[in-house]
């Protein structure tokens, strides 16, 4: 199960510094690479706005 990050992300880049494997890449909105993500959870923790989801 990976996470993903959904319409409501604002890019404040909280959840980059957060990610243990450098999953996570900016744009628009930021984007979790799914072969990267290990399901910890953190950067859904850190998300001001709540924009990180579990697949």
């Amino acid at each position: 199960m990976a996470y993903r990050i959904t319409d409501a992300c604002v890019a404040c880049g909280t959840c980059i510094g957060e990610c243990p494997v450098e999953a996570i890449s900016a744009g628009d909105i930021y984007v979790i690479d799914p072969d990267k993500c290990i399901d910890c959870g953190t950067c859904a923790g850190a998300c001001p706005t709540e924009a990180i989801v579990a697949e």
